[in-house]
């Protein structure tokens, strides 16, 4: 929860205090240089973490994320960064993180009975850090600078490593026999393409991320900072937490046979988001759709998440929560890097109506694939299924 308090923050401290000197095109550049780093080595990070353990390499990406944020505060508290600088940092964070990340999925049979309420509470602390962090992060930015939100983000992974190290669980079972990186990268991409479901989720995803997720909080942070402020930026992505809290009770409650077709459905209703900001609505509008829309997704991250971890077998969790990963968000640094230049011939407004039927299309792609509407919930707490 720590951690996630400082990723909370971060998208609202970025899209303000680089909008406000390089513009979409830096927001963008700045978003990408994060994610393309982190789309090219979370596959190692799964290798590792199924190697030395995810504790151990979650506890060393926040250490390099200190230093990456500590730089950066100290950059804005001198003057104005230059770009490089930004670039640079986002993406060694970005690399950090593609460390972190496989780890969080592997952890989480590790030290729980039920999955799927596990991941139920993640994402409530999920969106009581995203009700928090970006209020903070707007508010913070306004009143004392970006160096102020990059050295508070600073102190938080250190707190979140702190928390980290104190974790005490047993060690998962690991293959005894000798094996080289690239071998454990074949046999996670051999056990990503064994299962049709979740190949054919995240070839659906790329299309997602780079018409929805790249561009969103670049356009987003210009198109209400410009109309209202940006306290109001933050104010809305703390609705979006709020509807992230939501859609975690729900989905600790009510366990779908089919989670990856239940999921699908619900995920209809994250058009409220893109939606509410193409239409300029007001303030309390806006953040009603964030609402409603964080929860729809919510619920859907959590059938998600609760089906790799009970169908895929835990020695090789990490590694193929790598590949969905990096599937998942590789669009993402696309639309990230060419939001800026596309934004400049389109109108901000206008590619979000496109997000918009985006997602409505993603939804139904999701249900008429065969594998993912059919994938049944497996029995009991926990355990582990053939692939489909």
């Amino acid at each position: 929860m720590v951690s996630l308090l400082g990723d909370a923050m971060m998208p609202v401290a970025s899209a303000l205090a680089v909008g406000a000197v390089y513009g979409v095109s830096g927001v963008g550049y700045v978003l990408a240089s994060w994610t393309a780093p982190f789309v090219l080595f979370v596959l190692f990070g799964g290798v590792f973490a199924d190697r030395v353990g995810a504790r151990a390499m979650m506890v060393g990406a926040d250490l390099v994320r200190i230093v990456a944020q500590g730089v950066l505060a100290v950059a804005f508290f001198t003057g104005t960064p230059p770009l490089w600088l930004l670039l640079a940092a986002s993406a060694l964070s970005g690399t950090a993180a593609a460390m972190f990340q496989p780890g969080v999925n592997g952890m989480v049979p590790l030290v729980a009975k039920d999955p799927q309420r596990a991941n139920g509470t993640l994402k409530i602390a999920d969106a009581a850090t995203q009700l928090g962090g970006p209020v903070l992060a707007g508010l913070l930015t306004a009143l004392t600078g970006a160096g102020t939100v990059y050295a508070i983000d600073a102190g938080i992974f250190l707190l979140s490593g702190l928390c980290l190290a104190l974790i005490r669980v047993a060690p998962a079972v690991r293959a005894r026999e000798p094996s080289t990186v690239l071998r454990d990268l074949r046999r996670g991409w051999a056990e990503f393409r064994a299962r049709n479901w979740m190949w054919s989720v995240i070839l659906v995803w790329v299309f997602f991320s780079m018409l929805v997720f790249g561009p969103y909080v670049p356009l987003a942070s210009r198109l209400i900072g410009e109309r209202l402020g940006d306290a109001a930026y933050g104010w809305v992505m703390a609705a979006l937490g709020a509807g992230t809290v939501v859609g975690g009770l729900v989905a600790i409650r009510f366990r779908p046979v089919r989670p990856l077709a239940g999921g699908a459905v619900a995920l209809t209703g994250f058009t409220c988001i893109p939606l509410a900001v193409a239409l300029e609505l007001p303030l309390p509008l806006l953040m009603a759709g964030h609402l409603a829309g964080g929860a729809f997704w919510a619920f859907w991250s959590v059938m998600w998440a609760t089906s790799v971890q009970t169908q895929v077998a835990p020695d090789v969790l990490n590694r193929v929560t790598a590949y969905e990963v990096a599937g998942s968000v590789s669009g993402a640094a696309v639309g990230q890097a060419l939001v800026g230049p596309v934004s400049s011939v389109v109108e901000p407004g206008h590619l979000l109506f496109v997000s918009t039927g985006v997602t409505a299309a993603v939804c139904v792609a999701l249900l008429l694939i065969r594998p993912i509407r059919r994938l049944r919930r497996v029995p009991g707490d926990g355990g582990t299924a053939e692939p489909a």
